[in-house]
C-alpha cells in the first residue's frame, strides 16, 4: 500500500504537524507530500513551476486539500484540478476548519469527492484521519491513471 502517495495541501503548519502526526499514529505509512499554498498544489499536480522536474502522470492516491490557502484558495485548486482530463478523476478531500455551509456547496458543486470539517479535539482528529486513511487509501477503489 506504501506505493500509492498523499498530497496534503495545508497553509498552517500546526495543522501539517498534527495531520502528519495523526496519519503516522494510524500507521499510514504512504508516502505524504505537502505544499502550502495554492499555487505550489497546481505547480505540484500539474509539473510546472519548482515541480517543473515532477512526472505529472505520477498523480496522488487522494489529495487532502484545505480551502483557506495563501496565493490560490482551495477552491480554486479544485476547479482547475476538476477541469483538466488529466486530473479530473484524483480523489479530493477539503480538511478545514470552515464552518461555513457556501464553502462546502460551492466544494461539492466543483466536484470534491469529501468534505470534512477539522475536530478541534486531538483525539477526534486523529479518528477522523485515521477512518480517511482506511476509506481512501484501503478501501476506495480509484479509476486507473490513464
Amino acid at each position: 500500500m506504501s506505493d500509492k502517495m498523499i498530497l496534503l495541501v495545508e497553509d498552517n503548519a500546526d495543522d501539517e504537524a498534527l495531520t502528519l502526526r495523526a496519519l503516522k499514529k494510524n500507521k499510514i505509512a504512504n508516502r505524504i507530500d505537502v505544499v502550502r499554498d495554492g499555487a505550489e498544489a497546481l505547480d505540484y499536480v500539474f509539473g510546472t513551476g519548482a515541480y517543473a522536474g515532477r512526472n505529472p502522470l505520477e498523480l496522488p492516491e487522494v489529495i487532502l486539500l484545505d480551502l483557506k490557502l495563501p496565493k490560490v484558495d482551495g477552491l480554486e485548486v479544485l476547479r482547475r484540478i476538476r477541469s483538466d482530463p488529466r486530473t479530473k478523476m484524483v480523489p479530493v478531500v477539503i480538511l478545514t476548519s470552515s464552518k461555513e455551509d457556501q464553502d462546502m456547496i460551492r466544494a461539492y458543486t466543483i466536484g470534491v469527492n469529501s468534505y470534512v470539517r477539522k475536530p478541534v479535539d486531538f483525539n477526534q482528529f486523529v479518528e477522523a484521519i485515521g477512518q480517511l486513511g482506511l476509506y481512501w487509501l484501503v478501501l476506495n477503489e480509484a479509476p486507473p491513471h490513464s
